[in-house]
This record gives structure tokens, C-alpha cells and sequence, in this order.
């Protein structure tokens, strides 16, 4: 490495690269991101708790095995952050809230055992909103974390804590979850790789109804092979979630992507998803991408189909969700829990069992609409948000999300639109960086295929990698 600042932007599949050739030491990379936390933490926020004594002692057993010849895995000596909504063995997991401030794990969940297994080294757990039930990232815990491309923005939530740390060059992996977007908004806002899986690809232990689960876990990272290479060290069955055990392996690609010539492919461009606008600078650096596929002879259209986004049903099962399951906690701890938690709260208790199940209902019409798109298109791509990062304080509960000098309305749908539908769907979801934007901040365009299709949305992030590439750009934050 020409510096420490190239060392820490350096993609996790050269770093093992590196270890493996005995080129780069675990514990030089270790100490390289250590001193980047402790230098930027200040700044940003994105820690809720810093692992750096285990961190150093399993860099030094990382060396070690590579010295004394043994197996080594894929991400060995490799540096990863864990959202701290997924538990971690002797590790605080506070989900962000006062009711767990001291709360210590007795087990890791299987994605952290898996990352380990594969060599990868905690550094620490990044922060999210209370139990990650907005698409900001703050919360009474521990304050604010601020986006590295501007303090004064949201680094997007939930694993708004995992994208500022892997943006800002505080380790090359982030692990986030993706309940309503909480992968794919952060890494719109941040400029990096978000991936919300097919329901299964990988395991989610942490939900609590397994069988309607709309939760993915996945990777936050700068490159399309680094989210790659991270989810398929976590993919497989996992006795613990039913939807795992016939999931296809990740990695799959259709042989029509393994060229660079995209003729016959079909995507549809979904210019809303019931939302009223998108900025002008999103929507060009969405038509860019775009054009690119099309320049590699893909068959792109707006889609025209008549799709009920089911905004205000999705609405009804979020917030019932989050009124049943952490009702309790606001009635415990009151006001010292989120307001927008509590905001959130009162809202679901308003509705009933009848408006649950139509929620329901219009879920499956989603699904079934959704499908029926794959009937004439092999992709969708879309905006993944309708313009870039809100400002840190924004009001996530009572806020109007303003485009282009307008105001138009809730933040879902009218700046999350786009990407809570698929969670619903099941259907795997990919961001990636599609420019930068006239405020400076990064923007984000959004890959959808068929379920069971993670490889080859994957393949079609790396074309845009190669033809708008991305990583090099670095936040102000990192040089200041």
C-alpha cells in the first residue's frame, strides 16, 4: 500500500488477496482501520460499541495462521463492522435502545459465526436507529451519525452506522438488515453497494414471525465483488429459518450476462412506485444507467403496467408490526424512548385486526403484480430513493420530504418508495452508486430480478461498475 489512506479504501477481496500472497498483515490493516475510527468516531458516530482489543488479538492469530501455512478463508484477517441489531457473542447489542443499553449476547448469530469462520474480524457494531424502525439514523442511545459526504445529512437508516463506516474507509464490510430498505437506502446515501437478497438467500435468525419475514440481512461495501464475496460466505440453510432450505446457491448467473453484450435482455424502468416525484439529478443519473444497458444492446422501457404499490397498506403492516412487538418497550420506558418510536407506536394501535388483513391481502396482490412484471421483463430498475440524503435532524414520524424546492409528502413513499415494495415481494434488490448529484451527495439506482436471481443482479451491478465506476471517489470526511 502507497498509504494508510489507500489501505483503507482498498476492497476487502484485495486485502485477502494480499494476506494470502504475505503481502499486507492482518494486523497492519487492523491497526490502519482502528486509528481511522478512533480519528473519525468523533465525527460521525457510526460506533455504538469499538471491539478493538478483540479486534487486535484475532489480527495477531490471523498472522499467525498465515505464517504457520494453515487453511485460510476468504476473508481471513479481512475487517468487518456488525449492525448492532444482530447479536454478538460477549459483545454489547443494544438495538439502539434503552431497554438493552447493557444487554450482552450469551450467542452469535449464525451471519456473525459465518463471517468469522471465513477469517473476517470484527472491529465493532455500528449504530441504527431504535430497533431500526426508521430510515434515519439517531437515537437516544447514543445521538446522530452524520453522512461523511456531509454532517449535515443522514447517512439513511437503519444501517445508516454500517454505511458511514464502510464509506468513510472504517473497514471495507459492513453487515446491515434490510426490513423496509435499510441496506439499499443507507448505501444511496452514502455511494456505496447495498443488497437486499431473495427472502432466504442468506439466514435471518432475528426474526420473530420466520414465516412472514420481510427482513433480509446483507452486505454494505464500495464494491459489487466485495458484496459478492460477503454474501456468499453467509449464504446456506440454517435450521433456524424456513426459508432457507431450497434457496438456489448465491452466484447463479445466467450465461446471456457473462458477456459484455446485453442483447435480448429486458428491463423495465420504473420511473414511480407511488411516489408524486423524483429530483431531476436522480432521475438523470438513473436515465445514465440506463443508457448504459442500453449501449450494451439490453431492450429497456418505462414500465406502464398498472401496479397498486399498496402505500398505505404498507403503511398498516409496518406500523401494527412495530405497535405490537415494541408497544411494550414505549410503555415501559415512556419518554425516554424515540419519539418517532412512540409516534409510530400510537399510530399502529389505531388500526385493526380487519385492517391487518386487508394489509395482508394487498401484500400478496403485490407479490402477484410483481411477478406478473417478470413476465415481460428479466430486471426492473428504478431510483432507489427519489433524491439524496435528508438532513440529520429531519423528523422521520411527522417530516415532508421536499424535491426539487416542492414539498410532497411522508418519507414513505415519497423518498423510500421504491424500495420497502420488495421486501414484501421477497424479490432480491440491489443499490448502486449511480452518481453524484448537484448537492454533492451520491445517488443511487436500484436492480430488481426474479426471486432465487441474486447472481445475476449482481452481474448487472458490476456492468454499471465498469462503465460508471465509483470506489475511487472518496467522502471529504476521509481527508479532513
Amino acid at each position: 500500500m502507497s498509504s494508510q489512506s489507500d489501505l483503507l479504501f482498498t476492497p476487502a477481496t484485495k486485502i485477502a488477496a494480499l494476506i494470502r500472497r504475505r503481502k499486507l498483515s492482518p494486523v497492519e490493516h487492523i491497526e490502519a482501520v482502528l486509528a481511522a475510527v478512533e480519528r473519525l468516531q468523533p465525527k460521525l458516530n457510526c460506533f455504538v460499541t469499538v471491539t478493538a482489543d478483540q479486534a487486535r488479538k484475532a489480527a495477531r492469530e490471523a498472522e499467525q495462521a498465515v505464517m504457520s501455512g494453515q487453511k485460510l478463508g476468504p476473508l481471513h484477517g479481512v475487517a468487518v463492522s456488525i449492525k448492532d441489531l444482530i447479536p454478538t457473542k460477549g459483545v454489547r447489542t443494544t438495538f439502539g435502545s434503552v431497554a438493552y443499553a447493557d444487554h450482552v449476547p450469551d450467542r452469535d448469530d449464525t451471519l456473525v459465526a459465518r463471517l468469522a469462520a471465513a477469517g473476517a474480524i470484527m472491529i465493532g457494531k455500528t449504530t441504527t436507529p431504535e430497533f431500526g424502525i426508521k430510515g434515519q439514523t439517531d437515537a437516544p442511545i447514543f445521538g446522530t451519525t452524520r453522512n461523511p459526504w456531509d454532517l449535515e445529512r443522514t447517512p439513511g437508516g437503519s444501517s445508516g452506522g454500517a454505511a458511514a463506516a464502510v464509506a468513510a474507509g472504517l473497514a471495507p464490510l459492513g453487515l446491515g438488515s434490510d426490513g423496509a430498505g435499510s441496506t439499499r437506502i443507507p448505501a444511496a446515501c452514502c455511494g456505496l453497494v447495498g443488497l437486499k437478497g431473495t427472502t432466504g438467500a442468506i439466514p435471518y435468525q432475528e426474526a420473530r414471525d420466520a414465516f412472514g419475514n420481510v427482513i433480509a440481512a446483507g452486505p454494505l461495501t464500495r464494491t459489487i465483488a466485495d458484496a459478492a464475496l460477503m454474501q456468499s460466505v453467509m449464504a446456506g440453510p440454517d435450521a433456524q429459518d424456513p426459508w432457507t432450505a431450497n434457496v438456489a446457491p448465491l452466484g447463479q448467473v445466467a450465461p446471456a450476462l457473462l458477456a459484455q453484450d446485453l442483447s435480448g435482455l429486458r428491463i423495465g424502468y420504473l420511473a414511480r412506485a407511488g411516489n408524486k416525484a423524483v429530483a431531476a439529478d436522480v432521475a438523470a443519473n438513473t436515465r445514465a444507467a440506463l443508457d448504459v444497458l442500453d449501449g450494451l444492446g439490453a431492450e429497456v422501457e418505462e414500465v406502464t403496467a398498472d401496479i397498486d404499490w399498496m402505500a398505505e397498506d404498507q403503511r398498516v403492516l409496518y406500523l401494527c408490526s412495530i405497535a405490537n412487538n415494541l408497544g411494550p418497550v414505549v410503555d415501559r420506558f415512556g419518554e425516554r424512548t424515540d419519539p418517532v418510536l412512540r409516534a409510530y407506536v400510537a399510530a399502529g394501535k389505531k388500526h385493526d385486526v380487519a385492517a391487518y388483513i386487508r394489509a395482508i391481502n394487498a401484500r400478496t396482490r403485490l407479490f402477484r403484480a410483481v411477478q406478473g412484471l417478470f413476465d415481460t421483463y428479466d430486471f426492473l430498475v428504478s431510483p432507489t430513493l427519489t433524491r439524496t440524503a435528508l438532513a440529520a435532524d429531519f423528523n422521520g414520524a411527522s417530516g415532508i420530504v421536499d424535491i426539487d424546492g416542492t414539498a410532497v409528502g411522508p418519507v414513505q413513499p415519497h423518498w423510500t418508495g421504491f424500495v420497502y415494495p420488495f421486501n414484501l415481494t421477497g424479490h432480491p434488490a440491489l443499490s448502486v452508486p449511480s452518481g453524484w448529484a448537484r448537492d454533492g451527495l451520491p445517488t443511487g439506482v436500484q436492480i430488481i430480478g426474479p426471486r432465487h436471481a441474486d447472481g445475476n443482479i449482481l452481474r448487472l451491478g458490476a456492468l454499471l461498475e465498469q462503465a460508471l465506476p465509483w470506489a475511487a471517489r472518496t467522502p471529504p470526511v476521509a481527508a479532513a
